[in-house]
């Protein structure tokens, strides 16, 4: 006999309908994808339905892989409003490998709602926090309120939740080297780039008037680095050429994000910028600097460049771009190559959180880059970015909020980049784990070995963790296909162990109606003296 499916023994038609046009092999994939959106013990899809399962999944109204099939699911007359095989395909057909990964729940990280709302707690508990100030040392930054928090998550999937006021707009700064750098280095290369800029920690202050053995800022996360990388960032262009380019850098890796421009910032930043203005010079008698470099156009660029303003929405999706490699992952654009994004994490991760950096590799352990303007940017390769934006910043520079938030994140989940030593002994969370995936996994082999009748095998996986009456896609449980078989000692040992005989699969039918419907008289017997 061959190894039965959990997706088949379909001893009744579901209900009927008719199927997408087109070629057969899609069509029975997209009715069967309709299947899984339907909600248990429902025959039909309704638009409510279909938007909270994309919802809840963490794909958003705004999400440009899915605008348009939100846009048209709103368009019916309410939430109970039935999504026909027809419509479903029209909707399928605008994103098919969104709609396939949302219904198997194959998402980076799967029960997206459940780490939302564990995130959200967290976010609670650190709003209540004070301590800090607001940077005042660029006047118009200290005019933000300090109770401003804001909080938002994007998957390399595109899964999104935001909290607070994340869709407040707040003034990049220091968080803008880093893709000043990723800029310069795909202009020039990285060798080029690092002959004029180095790859260690200062072991000074981010403004300190210093510079390494070789005579090169000590790395592009402090401000003497990042003024070298602006300064080779389209030098023989115009200033509204150059910025313009650095803007739609930030547009391509936000997804046409809420990305602006902050003049007034860049004025105040100017007006008060003598320590920058002295690290220029600095750089120039040192000949750290490309040769005719104008100290006061690349001043004003570097201003311009940390004057950007965004919000923690655009910002999370910056950050999932550099998590996806240099793709977005809402887009599917590439905006940095893989190199580029592996040096730039690499440099993010040992100097990107000021004199704090070592202190959060070792307790956070992963890349990150913060800003005085109270936004942080981390980067979980291969899983996700966040940006925090909370402006009262500690004696380091870095927002209070947002530094006790990564650590009570990494505390409960296992983000750290090498919480992967602790193997099976990590009393942390993995939230990328599909648990679903392993709990099916059982279902399927038990059924399996109840259509066998190997009552050793049900024991085992019983003993394993197994649940006896977990169904399959259809509903049906070991004990349905035990009694469709004709497996009586299986059937036996289920009923022993728990196993309800009342169960029902998608169309209604019980273990019971299975055996009569299959011919076995001794399972039927066996079901009538257990009262059925």
């Amino acid at each position: 006999m061959n190894k039965p499916s959990t997706h088949q023994s379909k001893r009744a038609s579901p209900p009927a309908a008719t199927a997408p046009s087109g070629d057969s092999a899609a069509a029975a994939e997209e009715a069967a994808l309709y299947k899984l959106f339907i909600s248990p013990g429902q025959s039909e899809l309704t638009s409510g339905r279909l938007m909270n399962k994309l919802r809840t999944a963490g794909i958003l109204d705004d999400d440009p892989r899915a605008r348009e099939i939100f846009k048209k699911l709103l368009a019916h007359r309410d939430d109970k409003s039935a999504v026909s095989f027809e419509e479903f395909g029209e909707l399928f057909a605008l994103n098919p490998s969104l709609f396939q990964r949302v219904a198997e729940d194959s998402l980076v990280i799967p029960n997206w709602d459940q780490f939302s709302v564990s995130v959200q707690g967290i976010v609670t508990d650190i709003s209540k926090l004070t301590g800090g100030k607001v940077a005042s040392y660029i006047p118009e930054l200290a005019r933000v309120p300090a109770e401003k928090f804001g909080l938002s998550l994007c998957t390399v999937d595109g899964q999104r939740a935001h909290f607070g006021d994340a869709q407040d707009q707040f003034s990049i700064q220091s968080i803008s080297k880093t893709i000043s750098y990723c800029i310069a280095s795909e202009e020039v290369g990285a060798e080029t780039l690092h002959q004029s800029i180095g790859r260690e920690p200062s072991g000074h202050s981010f403004n300190a008037i210093t510079l390494d053995s070789r005579g090169r800022p000590h790395n592009p996360m402090i401000n003497a680095g990042a003024i070298v990388s602006c300064s080779l960032i389209r030098s023989n262009e115009s200033a509204s050429t150059r910025f313009a380019h650095v803007f739609d850098r930030w547009k391509d890796l936000t997804a046409d994000g809420d990305v602006s421009f902050n003049n007034t910032v860049f004025l105040s930043e100017r007006d008060s910028a003598d320590r920058n203005f002295a690290l220029a010079y600095f750089l120039r008698e040192n000949a750290a600097f490309p040769k005719n470099t104008d100290i006061r156009a690349t001043l004003d660029f570097y201003f311009q460049c940390c004057s950007v303003e965004m919000t923690c929405d655009s910002m999370a999706i910056a950050a999932a771009t550099l998590a996806n490699g240099g793709v977005n992952p809402l887009t599917d654009k590439r905006v940095f190559s893989t190199e580029t994004v592996k040096n730039c994490l690499s440099l993010m991760h040992s100097c990107g959180m000021y004199d704090f950096s070592g202190e959060f590799a070792f307790l956070i352990g992963v890349p990150a880059k913060s800003g005085v303007g109270g936004g942080i940017m981390v980067v979980i390769p291969e899983v996700m970015g966040f940006c925090i934006w909370s402006p009262p910043l500690d004696v380091l520079g870095n927002s209070v909020r947002g530094i006790e938030f990564c650590k009570r994140l990494m505390s409960k989940y296992s983000f750290h980049n090498f919480d992967i030593v602790a193997g099976s002994d990590a009393q942390k969370i993995d939230p990328t784990q599909r648990r679903k995936s392993v709990n099916n996994a059982r279902i399927v082999d038990l059924c399996w070995a109840a259509a066998k009748g190997d009552t050793r095998e049900i024991q085992r996986l019983v003993a394993s963790g197994a649940d006896l009456n977990g169904a399959d896609y259809d509903g049906r449980t070991a004990l349905h296909i035990a009694a469709s078989e004709g497996q009586a000692v299986s059937v036996k040992y289920i009923l022993q162990n728990g196993g309800s005989p009342e169960a029902k699969d998608r169309w209604g039918n019980s273990p019971l109606q299975d055996a009569q419907r299959g011919g076995h008289a001794e399972i039927v017997t066996i079901f009538q003296q257990q009262g059925q």
